[in-house]
């Protein structure tokens, strides 16, 4: 059996790694991996070559980016998109398409298997973040899927009430936790020497997206955002650049001017992988911002989360997860908070509800008793039935 994975940011290669190790592995199946979106472009890392140095074989490149992040030219890039995975698709003929997640690049993957109908086993789907036209990204990729695999119960029936067959939705938990479960991370020391800098009392991991639906502008908001950490004293930010949604490049240019100016307290990277982006969380006070990453796999390293704005509304959270808006005194607040401890210490705070950490096993088990010939159509699961 032919099983394509696709990719196209370092988070979701992050998020994917230990499910492509673990496919590889079976002595029946192909593993073709499909590279694609920020993956291949100069200006966000050519992280690429992070999937290559960890021994993995990449089938298909599929350039899509434009250099602008406007609505009209992440439009374009779709399109190119759709046009080189018609190529790739047309190449690699896999018998499976696994994605992940909610992105327009995987949307134009989604859309160009359908045509070839390829079954498309879907990742997180279900989930619900208002902030961002992801939202409607990833029900869609969901409505163009066969089999699916939510990190929740609660994701896993609203996937069902979308109208696909129960058989074929599972609750798995999020893959993410698999890392956090399974690799050895690294230490404070190690750190400083890795990463060349010198950790301080308070120490704070950074990552703010776009909100692509909100009124007021990635700049404005993440300048309310370097307002507070300006204020705060004896701290060190490590921040890790935006994706390249809409306003995504305005934030990275934001993100290397206050760098350039407080390099004694802040430093950026395109992409620090897997491995030490895990174990900077581990150390740091708080992860501040609204990445996924917060909710989903800060909780089980026991790392509070600010998280601001919409961007992430209507996920589940973990009790560890302060919400705040985008408003300089509720972040200031946060702050504090975190500075104070002022948050229960029990374990219940940090209880992660996105699982245990063997959503990869959980999956292979899953496709090993996969019969194709049950993806050849799709029929609207209706409730009342």
């Amino acid at each position: 059996m032919k099983i394509t994975i696709a990719t196209g940011t370092r988070a979701e290669y992050g998020l994917l790694k230990p499910l492509l190790t673990a496919i590889k592995k079976e002595p029946n199946w192909l593993l073709q991996i499909l590279v694609t979106g920020a993956h291949l472009s100069p200006e966000f890392g050519l992280t690429y070559n992070e999937i290559e140095k960890d021994g993995f074989v990449i089938d298909k490149k599929v350039e899509m980016l434009l250099s602008a992040d406007t609505p009209a030219s992440v439009v374009k890039s779709m399109g190119l998109g759709m046009i080189g995975f018609a190529d790739a698709l047309q190449d690699l003929k896999p018998d499976l398409l696994i994605i992940l997640g909610d992105r327009y690049e995987m949307l134009s993957l989604a859309s160009a298997a359908l045509i070839f109908n390829i079954p498309i086993v879907h990742l997180h789907g279900g989930e619900i973040t208002e902030g961002a036209y992801d939202d409607a990204i990833r029900h869609s990729i969901t409505k163009m899927s066969h089999l699916h695999f939510a990190s929740t119960d609660d994701y896993q029936n609203r996937i069902i009430q979308l109208g696909e067959n129960p058989q074929n939705v599972y609750n798995v938990g999020a893959i993410g936790l698999d890392s956090v479960k399974n690799l050895e991370l690294l230490s404070r020391e190690s750190l400083e020497k890795d990463l060349d800098i010198q950790f301080k009392k308070y120490n704070y991991q950074i990552t703010f997206h776009p909100s692509t639906l909100d009124i007021e502008t990635p700049e404005k908001q993440f300048e309310i955002l370097l307002k507070a950490i300006d204020q705060q004293q004896d701290s060190f930010f490590i921040f890790t650049k935006s994706n390249a949604d809409s306003g995504g490049r305005i934030i990275n240019q934001m993100i290397d001017s206050y760098v350039a100016k407080n390099k004694d307290k802040a430093k950026a990277f395109s992409s620090l992988g897997n491995l030490r982006f895990l174990s900077v969380v581990k150390m740091c006070d708080a992860i501040v911002g609204n990445s996924s990453s917060g909710i989903l796999e800060a909780p089980s390293l026991q790392t509070p989360t600010i998280n601001i704005g919409d961007r992430q509304k209507g996920r589940i959270q973990a009790k560890s997860v302060i919400n705040v808006k985008v408003d300089g005194s509720e972040i200031l607040e946060a702050f504090k908070k975190v500075r104070l401890k002022d948050l229960n210490s029990e374990t219940i705070r940090f209880f992660n509800p996105y699982g245990d950490g063997n959503t990869t096993e959980k999956i292979i088990k899953i496709l090993r008793s996969v019969d194709l010939k049950n993806f050849r159509t799709k029929q609207f699961h209706d409730l009342k039935n």
